[in-house]
């Protein structure tokens, strides 16, 4: 049956994306564009539109649910169980080779499926060997992917691959709008007369194409063209060299698409628009040196800083201990008029209380709570959690993809049974078996299968995981408004928990002791509450929490021995708390270390915003084989993000 397709011309708008299509029908070298934006833009029609305009190149669709076997290619069925030998049937690579593969909602591709066509991709081949054969075969396509960005973002090996990407957004013009509707409902009424309507406008672009393709070989790349593309990728502190390859290629087909044999610079900038947007990386601090004369003057700056704040310190220090004599004078004014109306025992207890505040004058400084309102929230970026053991889990969520023994999952591969059989793969079963049909007696059967050929289905699903959040609320954590941001990024991970179906729960240590303000739950509006009124203040028992959060994790984990758990720890790395008679930073370093070896994944999120960095948070990541994240850090920037995400 013929599907009609909505006419590539007859698409209002989205000028960028077409381009984009367009560049990379004419030079196959760009690498292809991954297309990210809304739904409701028209990238599906766009890509499959693109067919009618690319001359003899076809449109292969990638399904999301593919097997690997269908992919790659397999043994052909029909030779092998006629004739009992093994022959090759061919699978998408073969079938996509010098057409465009296009992959719908990319992001959503499984793991290995995405392994597969990395591989591919990037050398050109498709190799197969399985089922006893050895074939291998050209495969190079256009790689062409479309997804919102609201459903998950993109491995950076997978997203380095696409030359190009393009956002895409809705027209905010109403004429626009309004004949987006008229050409809609005029081909939904009648499509094949709405396409014969724009047969003359997708010839002619056809033929540009076309032309624009024989023209390619014509287009000279000068050394200026050379150096201004390597300055400009230089700048944006891009990965190896494929930013610089991909530029040149895209403007070479955009000076042959206006037949021009000459690169302009206006080529390079709108190439260079298309090319690094996913590839722009932060510049690391070492490169961001001043020069010496700046240098200079920024020592100098720090000196005075240094002394204004001693000179602070000093003069806080002063005004407390005047202070704390002060009030002990009224207290002792106070207690002596007081006193014949007291019992004994309240004299005895405040005398105490005075001894030890001379002792130690933090103490009365950590009785003084604040509680900052919830500042900023943002959206996520991509964690990339994942399970770090091969444990079959039957939870439910969207977080992690896991492999489980239900038969809910996704059918990802096969493999050999072991022990008792159950989810049978019937086509590898009947693969496995094929061969040797010929030297088998079926007995009247179609196929004879024995015990060794039976193959078991490997399932794949996602799974949510429990979340526990361990925040450092000391009075440290109040200084310049730091908890109302940290609270803000708590919240926003809160939220990104919410989409991913996770349970979550918090502790909170401050002053001599963690507290578990919330129990695991799946309640994101409770925690939310409950940080909302957290208060801060006292000292930092940093060990104590990294305790009290391995004790709650070991507990859920024996009522629920399929959850996946994660610590987050939310915290500059200070403390002056200690569990034993010991320092307190090493006492918190051999709970983080504890917490490696039991095998509890963490993420660490640094707080330290101080002009001088200690990098003591980076040192207990480092203790607790953590993911470590700045606060700033957390914040998604679209799928440029990705490339910069830290793997486990």
């Amino acid at each position: 049956m013929s599907i009609s397709v909505f006419p590539f011309a007859a698409i209002i708008g989205q000028e960028k994306v077409k381009k984009a299509l367009l560049v990379n029908v004419i030079n196959p070298k760009i690498g292809g564009v991954i297309i990210a934006g809304e739904k409701g833009t028209a990238k599906s029609t766009l890509v499959r539109g693109l067919a009618e305009v690319s001359g003899s190149r076809q449109v292969v669709d990638l399904p999301l649910n593919i097997t690997e076997d269908r992919l790659v290619g397999t043994i052909d069925m029909e030779k092998a169980l006629t004739d009992g030998r093994r022959s090759f049937e061919p699978g998408i690579f073969q079938r996509a080779h010098e057409n465009i593969l296009y992959v719908d909602e990319v992001n959503l591709l499984s793991d290995h499926i995405v392994n597969v066509l990395l591989g591919t991709a990037s050398s050109g081949v498709n190799k197969v060997e399985r089922e006893g054969m050895s074939y291998s075969h050209p495969s190079q396509f256009i790689l062409v992917g479309t997804m919102n960005q609201e459903e998950g973002l993109l491995r950076s090996q997978f997203l380095d691959r696409f030359g190009l990407y393009v956002e895409v957004t809705g027209s905010k013009s109403l004429l626009e709008r309004k004949e987006i509707i008229a050409r809609r409902l005029e081909y939904e009424k009648s499509p094949m007369d709405f396409i014969k309507s724009w047969e003359m406008e997708t010839y002619y672009l056809a033929q540009e194409i076309q032309e624009a393709m024989e023209f390619l070989h014509r287009v000279k790349v000068s050394e200026n063209v050379m150096a201004l593309t390597a300055q400009i990728v230089e700048s944006s502190n891009c990965a190896g060299h494929r930013a610089e390859l991909v530029i040149i290629e895209t403007a070479r087909a955009m000076a042959a698409l206006e037949k021009r044999t000459n690169i302009i610079i206006k080529d390079i900038k709108e190439a260079a628009d298309y090319a690094l947007p996913h590839r722009k990386r932060e510049p690391p601090k070492e490169t961001q040196a001043p020069q010496e004369a700046e240098q200079d003057e920024e020592n100098q700056q720090t000196q005075e800083q240094q002394e204004t704040q001693e000179q602070q310190e000093t003069q806080e220090e002063k005004e407390t201990q005047e202070q704390q004599e002060q009030q002990q004078d009224n207290r002792s004014k106070k207690e002596e008029s007081e006193q014949p109306d007291l019992p004994p025992d309240d004299n005895m207890e405040n005398n105490r209380h005075n001894e030890e505040t001379q002792k130690n004058p933090q103490n009365d400084q950590t009785s003084v709570d604040q509680i900052d309102e919830i500042g900023r929230t943002f959206v996520v970026r991509n964690l990339n959690i994942k399970p770090m053991d091969r444990k079959k889990r039957k939870g439910e969520g969207k977080r992690a993809k896991t492999k489980t023994d239900s038969n809910k999952g996704q059918y990802v591969r096969n493999g050999i049974p072991k022990g008792k059989l159950h989810d049978i793969a019937f086509d590898a079963t009947i693969r496995a078996a094929a061969p040797f049909q010929a030297y088998r007696e079926n007995h009247g059967l179609s196929i004879a299968i024995e015990h060794t050929d039976f193959r078991e289905k490997r399932r794949e699903k996602r799974t949510g995981s429990t979340i526990l959040f361990i925040v450092d609320a000391s009075g440290s954590m109040g200084a310049k408004k730091r908890m109302s941001a940290v609270k803000g990024a708590i919240v926003s991970l809160l939220n990104d928990a919410y989409q991913k179906r996770d349970q979550v729960g918090l502790i909170a240590f401050r002053k001599n002791e963690a507290e578990t303000v919330l129990q695991i739950t799946r309640s994101v509006d409770l925690a939310q509450k409950c940080l909302q009124s957290l208060p801060t203040g006292g000292r930092t028992p940093l060990a104590a929490g990294l305790l009290k959060g391995y004790e709650i994790i070991k507990n859920a984990t024996k009522k629920n021995p399929d959850i996946l758990p994660i610590i987050v720890l939310v915290s500059d790395g200070r403390t002056n708390v200690s569990l034993q008679e010991e320092d307190a930073f090493e006492d918190a370093l051999k709970m983080a270390k504890k917490l490696k070896e039991v095998g509890i994944q963490s993420i660490v999120v640094d707080t330290e915003n101080d002009f001088i960095k200690l990098g003591l948070a980076q040192e207990i990541a480092q203790a607790m084989g953590a993911k470590y994240f700045k606060v700033e850090e957390l914040e998604g920037d679209g799928l440029a993000d990705a490339v910069r995400e830290y793997s486990i």
